[in-house]
C-alpha cells in the first residue's frame, strides 16, 4: 500500500488504511479447521471475529452456511465431537466433528474469544475506555497538529528553497545579459577605433591631396609666370594649360570624394559612441530581486437481550465501496498487476477470487446470503452438505 497517494499520508494513517481495506478480503482473520457432519463429509469450519462459517472443502473463500454469534448460546465438546446450541430453542444443536481433541480444544478457544470481543464492541464504553479513548482523542489531535506545523514548515522551505532558485536563476540570467553586453561593448569598441584610424588616414589623403593641390596651384602660377617670361608657342601653353586644368580638376573631385567618405565615417564614429554608452547602461543598471487436556469443556456465550439482534455487520459494505477514490486507485492498480499475472502459477484461491470478482460478489454480500433464512434451515443445511 502505498504511503503517498497525491498529499503526504503518515506511515500510522497507510497502514490504517491498507487494514481497512484488508478486512474486507474473503479470508482475513478466518482460522480454517477440518471438521465433519454426520454424514462424514469433510468440510472447513471457519472461525472469525464475526461468527461461525462452514465451507466445502475445495473453497476457503466462500462459506456456503454462516452463523452470527448473536445466534449463539453455548458451545461445548465431548472429545471429538463438538456442540454449538442456538439461542433459538426451536433449532437443534449445530454438531461437527474434528479429527483430535487439541483441535476441538483450539476451536473452543477461539470462539469464547472472538464472542467476548463481539459483544464488547456493541457495548457501551467503560469510563475506563472512554478517558482512553478521550486520551487518544486528544493525543491525535496534537499529533495532527504537529504534523501541519511540520507540513507548514516543510511548504515554507521549499517556497523558500524555490525562491533562491529562482533568484539564483534571475542572476545567473543577469550576469548572462551582462557578459553579453560586456562583449558588445568590446565589439563597438574595436570598431570604434578601427573606424577612428580609418578615419585619420582619411584625414591624412586629405591633407596630402590639399597640399598636392596648393603645389599643383603653385606650379600653375609657376608656368604661367614663366610663360609670361618665355617665349613659346601659344599652342604648347594652351594645352599646357588645359593638361593642368584638368588634372586640377580631377584633383578636387578626388578631395570632394575623401571629404564626403570623411563625413560618413564621422557619422558611423558617434552612432558607435551612443551604442557604446547604451551597453555600458545595461551594465550599470542593478537587477530587481523578490525572493492440561481434559476431555469435555463446555462455555456459556452471554449475550443481552438487546444485542441478541444486532446483526449490523450484515449492513457493511467494503471499503473499496465507501470512497469512489479508492475504488479507482484498486481499479487500476488490480488492472497493472494482471499484466504482470503468470497464470500457471495462479493457486486455486487465486482463481477462486477472480471468479467472485467476475460475478461481483464481496465479502458482506456472501455474509448476507449465508445467513439468510432460521437457523433450523442453515442447520439441517449443514447436516445435508
Amino acid at each position: 500500500m502505498n504511503y503517498i497517494y497525491f498529499i503526504v499520508i503518515y506511515r500510522e494513517d497507510a497502514m490504517l488504511e491498507y487494514l481497512k481495506i484488508a478486512q474486507d478480503l474473503e479470508m482475513y482473520g478466518v482460522n480454517y479447521f477440518d471438521i465433519k457432519n454426520k454424514r462424514g463429509t469433510v468440510l472447513w469450519l471457519g472461525v472469525d471475529a464475526l461468527g461461525l462459517n462452514v465451507y466445502e472443502h475445495d473453497d476457503k473463500l466462500t462459506p456456503k452456511i454462516g452463523f452470527p454469534w448473536s445466534e449463539i448460546r453455548n458451545i461445548s465438546f465431548n472429545d471429538k465431537k463438538f456442540i454449538i446450541k442456538p439461542i433459538d430453542k426451536k433449532a437443534p444443536d449445530f454438531i461437527f466433528y474434528a479429527p483430535r481433541l487439541r483441535i476441538n480444544k483450539r476451536i473452543l478457544a477461539l470462539c469464547m474469544g472472538n464472542h467476548e470481543l463481539y459483544m464488547r464492541r456493541r457495548k457501551p464504553d467503560t469510563i475506563e475506555v472512554q478517558q482512553m479513548k478521550a486520551q487518544a482523542r486528544e493525543e491525535k489531535h496534537a499529533k495532527l497538529a504537529e504534523r501541519t506545523q511540520l507540513q507548514r514548515e516543510k511548504q515554507a522551505r521549499e517556497d523558500a528553497e524555490k525562491g533562491k532558485k529562482e533568484l539564483e536563476a534571475q542572476l545567473q540570467r543577469y550576469e548572462l545579459e551582462a557578459k553579453k553586453a560586456q562583449e558588445a561593448l568590446q565589439n563597438s569598441q574595436t570598431e570604434a577605433l578601427a573606424l577612428e584610424e580609418q578615419r585619420r588616414k582619411t584625414e591624412e589623403q586629405k591633407e596630402l591631396l590639399e597640399r598636392q593641390r596648393l603645389e599643383a596651384e603653385e606650379e600653375k602660377k609657376r608656368i604661367e609666370q614663366q610663360m609670361l617670361r618665355e617665349v613659346q608657342s601659344k599652342d604648347e601653353l594652351a594645352a599646357k594649360a588645359r593638361e593642368m586644368e584638368e588634372e586640377q580638376k580631377k584633383a578636387e573631385e578626388e578631395r570632394e570624394r575623401l571629404s564626403a567618405e570623411a563625413a560618413e565615417l564621422q557619422q558611423k564614429l558617434i552612432e558607435a559612441q551612443e551604442q557604446q554608452q547604451e551597453y555600458l547602461q545595461v551594465i550599470a543598471t542593478p537587477p530587481q530581486v523578490h525572493v492440561q487436556e481434559s476431555e469435555a469443556e463446555t462455555s456459556d456465550l452471554t449475550m443481552d437481550a438487546d444485542l441478541a439482534n444486532d446483526r449490523s455487520e450484515e449492513e457493511r459494505v467494503t471499503q473499496a465501496e465507501k470512497s469512489k477514490r479508492m475504488k479507482e486507485q484498486l481499479k487500476q492498480l488490480s488492472s497493472e498487476l494482471s499484466l504482470a499475472t503468470n497464470e500457471e502459477k495462479m493457486t486455486d484461491e487465486d482463481k477462486l477470487h477472480a471468479g467472485n470478482v467476475r460475478a461481483g460478489r464481496d465479502k458482506y454480500k456472501t455474509l448476507r446470503q449465508i445467513r439468510s433464512g432460521n437457523t433450523k434451515t442453515r442447520i439441517d443445511e449443514f447436516e445435508n452438505m
